[in-house]
């Protein structure tokens, strides 16, 4: 038993660096710990205990049990026999304690209590560690909500080491970003972001050296293409939190932690929503201001002013002037360069397979794109496709539809885009339907009286 007796501070005074080394171990803890002999007198007592009960070493050891200091007469003689039921079962006990701090102040404890065995086997006593219940139930809601948070969350969530990679990626995040869960750990982010990687990264810099973002931010990110799948355009409204490690005295970081829900859907639809009230409210616009001329070229001209902002670059309106042949009516924004378009009433030098003809032919809209017909990427490719069919030469996706009025094609609109823009659309195509509809009322109104 003599190696179970003596405070911490006693075990300090033992020649030789095992004492030494005992001492410095007990003291440091970050738990309390007490422990008594098989007769339930305290022959150890470390500086957390003292912390949470104000009672010292020296005031401690030596006492049979807690009655009359450390624990109420009413309760005393339980609590002993609690703790003291361990050196006769095997494994750790777990009790609730209510125990008395020095001041005379109560504190609830939950303590973890094993028996000790001595040389011959027999039991020599017991040792108790124990914190405050509500410092425990702080570690184990910590601990809760990182198992949930990895569990099945409703959002994305990615630990990111300090060398921005994922450290720890749950099943949600694996989903959006699609790909295993391991298969991103210790990874390059860059690796399945295909595009918006750098505002990426520099958010989690931002974050490892900064702190926090006030407010959660949206990221729009392009996925790296997987087999058989295209790359994804996704935009995840992001928060970002700073892990720093609490163990040491100055903040050392230890990462960023990454939660992220998907909301392309709703910023689509919002951004179509807009995009659809700036349209109509040009219609308006268009309309009342083309009221005011008397001339329909000119009425034309105005309509496709206002329907390009927004919508395209250059807008041609060509009249039909007998079997299969097109002349220029209008050609807007004005003064703009219409490669060898020909006005002055002379018929467009159009190919049989020409998109405006196709457009006259089915009464409809068709849709082209340069990348699509040319077959490649360069841009003497879209430059010849563009000059095959005398559009400007920056042409890279063009919208041609029919221009209907009573009951006949009276000329074909054309809408044509740069690259800088994207193809036109199913929801383009009826917008400009709706164009051409009111540019054709225009263009094959009645001369004024």
């Amino acid at each position: 038993m003599s190696a179970f007796t003596g405070s911490a501070r006693d075990t300090a005074s033992v020649p030789g660096a095992g004492g030494d080394l005992l001492a410095a171990l007990l003291d440091g803890m970050d738990a309390a710990l007490c422990a008594l002999d098989a007769g339930g007198t305290v022959t150890h007592w470390n500086r957390e205990a003292e912390r949470i009960l104000g009672w010292p070493a020296a005031e401690a050891v030596g006492r049979r049990g807690f009655d009359g200091w450390a624990a109420r007469s009413a309760d005393a003689e339980e609590t002993l026999a609690r703790l003291m039921g361990a050196m006769r079962t095997p494994g750790r006990q777990v009790h609730e304690l209510a125990l008395l701090r020095k001041d005379g102040g109560r504190v609830l404890v939950r303590s973890q209590s094993a028996g000790v065995r001595g040389a011959d086997g027999r039991p020599a006593g017991v040792y108790c560690a124990f914190s405050e219940v509500h410092a425990q139930i702080d570690l184990e809601r910590s601990i809760a909500l990182s198992e949930a948070l990895f569990d099945d969350a409703p959002w994305g969530v990615v630990l990111i080491d300090a060398d921005l990679r994922p450290a720890v990626v749950n099943g949600h995040a694996a989903r959006a970003i699609g790909t295993g869960r391991t298969t991103l750990l210790g990874r390059p982010l860059g690796d399945v972001v295909a595009q918006g990687v750098e505002e990426l990264e520099g958010a989690l810099q931002h974050v490892l050296a900064e702190g926090g973002p006030p407010a959660p931010a949206d990221l729009w990110v392009t996925l790296a293409a997987s087999p058989g799948a295209g790359e994804r355009r996704r935009c995840w409204r992001s928060g970002f939190v700073r892990l720093a490690s609490p163990l040491t005295e100055e903040p050392v970081p230890l990462g960023v932690a990454w939660l992220f829900q998907d909301v392309t859907e709703e910023r689509l639809a919002a951004r179509e929503a807009d995009r659809t009230r700036f349209r109509w409210n040009q219609l308006h616009r268009a309309g009342v201001a083309a009221a005011e001329y008397a001339d329909p070229a000119e009425a034309v001209a105005v309509l496709l002013d206002f329907a390009l902002a927004g919508f395209a670059d250059h807008g041609l309106v060509d009249r039909v002037a007998g079997a299969r042949r097109l002349t220029r009516a209008v050609a807007s924004p004005a003064g703009a360069p219409d490669a060898d378009g020909l006005g002055g009433g002379f018929p467009q030098r159009y190919g049989p397979e020409h998109p405006a003809l196709q457009a006259w032919d089915r009464a409809g809209s068709v849709r082209v794109d340069a990348c699509r017909r040319a077959g490649g990427d360069g841009g003497g490719d879209a430059t010849a496709w563009a000059a095959e069919r005398h559009w400007p030469a920056d042409t890279a996706h063009a919208l041609c539809t029919a221009l209907r009025s009573r009951g006949r094609t009276v000329g074909v609109l054309t809408f044509l885009r740069t690259a800088a823009r994207g193809a036109f659309d199913r929801q383009d195509a009826l917008y400009a339907e709706t164009v051409a509809a009111r540019v054709a009322t225009a263009l094959d109104a009645p001369p004024p009286h």
